[in-house]
């Protein structure tokens, strides 16, 4: 094969497909995808191709590379159904339209049933175009890199004509040249021949795609799955123009999204016990009996954490709504108020910080929150906290108690 001129691309998006040709005459590919947060750079909160690439940008990775690029080639064959002749109209010869805008699809969660919009539009488009003849001979050029500039008007198919664009190089041979074009905008690109072509064929096909996902932190973990149809031949969405005919009639893209989430909470060594005592110590009251105003703890912990998720409190000796503790000789009981602050880029379900959150015994008083960025190893506070009132109540002097009471807080990311 021949190298011919580099041409620099623009900037492309894109994730690749694995490829499979059904028996049914179409052609399937799988598009697979994987979030899973990223402690060294939590800001990201993108999916990545988890899917090899293939066709153009395997055989030239240096090129995709430098214009960012990614192709997937399937295996679809066009073949003209007559001789292309010079000045024939735009469907009469080598003409290329693909679905470049916008186009949506839904995947939904396998194991919740939860929807997510996902949109994909063609960005490029490719192949290797064989003649019947050498391009020498079709053309009396003296050469095979004369004769593919000679047949074509505007130059041999490295250069695109608009409204496609150029993407890299092309290889040649002497009767094949393999090219690859931009499609910015969903029109007809056409290459005219200067020369009569008896026949001609495209022996696969390659398209590289750009994809808009939703946002991986506002979805459950687990695989989203949904698919898109596309129609080839003339006038669908694939158009290759009325001569070029390929062998099969249907390209179906079937869309994997794998979600991976992290929440992760790191208590303290000694963390799990927590003894209240007021502001200062218990000198006060001790030595001068003055009642202390409140009793309270301040209990820090480490959240790692990219979904959302809920909170609640599991009580030993449950209240109306939150969870006392016990004298077990009087058989007084006290509220214990629990409260959280999470760090910055943890929200409730309205985007506002989380400052002393009260916290509810009881699964249907679960109290829910949101990552805005993936939080790693942030800190964040449980307060527990009696209040003046309970505080009256349990302390007498020259009584002696001792409340006590199980309290479990409970993180979970099943919302």
């Amino acid at each position: 094969m021949i190298l011919s001129t580099f041409l620099p691309g623009g900037r492309w998006l894109g994730l690749l497909l694995a490829i499979a040709a059904s028996s049914a005459g179409a052609v399937t590919q799988e598009i697979r995808a994987l979030f899973t947060p990223d402690p060294s750079n939590p800001q990201s909160n993108k999916f990545i191709n988890k899917t090899p690439v293939s066709g153009y940008c395997a055989e030239l990775p240096a090129e995709c590379v430098a214009n960012n690029t990614f192709s997937i080639s399937i295996p679809v064959r066009f073949e003209s159904t007559k001789a292309i002749q010079p000045g024939a109209a735009q469907r009469e010869g080598a003409m290329f339209k693909v679905p470049a805008r916008w186009r949506a699809l839904t995947v939904t969660n396998a194991d919740t049933g939860e929807t997510e919009q996902v949109e994909i539009r063609i960005a490029g488009i490719g192949s290797n175009y064989i003649l019947s003849d050498t391009a020498a001979n079709l053309t009396g050029a003296s050469n095979a890199g004369d004769g593919h500039r000679s047949l074509w008007n505007g130059s041999s198919w490295v250069y695109a004509t608009p409204p496609c664009e150029y993407s890299g190089v092309g290889l040649y041979g002497h009767s094949n040249y393999r090219f690859f074009w931009k499609t910015p905008v969903e029109a007809a690109c056409a290459k005219g021949a200067r020369f009569s072509i008896p026949a001609m064929s495209y022996d696969h096909l390659d398209f590289a795609y750009e994809l808009r996902t939703p946002n991986p932190l506002g979805m459950s973990s687990g695989l989203y799955t949904g698919n898109l149809n596309y129609r080839i031949g003339p006038y669908g969405d694939f158009d290759m123009g009325d001569v070029m005919v390929p062998d099969d009639s249907s390209l179906a893209l079937n869309f994997v999204l794998d979600v991976q989430h992290t929440l992760k909470v790191d208590i303290p060594p000694g963390g799990n016990k927590i003894e209240l005592v007021p502001e200062g110590g218990w000198q006060n009251w001790l030595q001068n009996g003055r009642k202390p105003v409140r009793l309270f703890r301040d209990q820090t912990f480490n959240i790692s954490a990219s979904t959302r998720f809920k909170v609640q409190l599991n009580c030993e000796i449950p209240g109306q709504y939150e969870c006392t503790i016990r004298d077990r000789v009087s058989g007084r009981s006290v509220v214990v108020g629990v409260l959280m602050s999470l760090p910055a880029g943890l929200t409730d379900l309205n985007g506002q910080p989380v400052n002393r959150k009260r916290l509810f015994h009881g699964a249907h008083m679960a109290q829910q929150f949101q990552p805005s960025i993936y939080v790693d190893r942030a800190p964040g506070v449980l307060h527990f906290e009696i209040d003046s009132y309970y505080v009256n109540l349990m302390l007498r002097p020259g009584v002696e108690s001792n409340y006590t009471g199980n309290v479990t807080v409970i993180w979970d990311s099943e919302v």
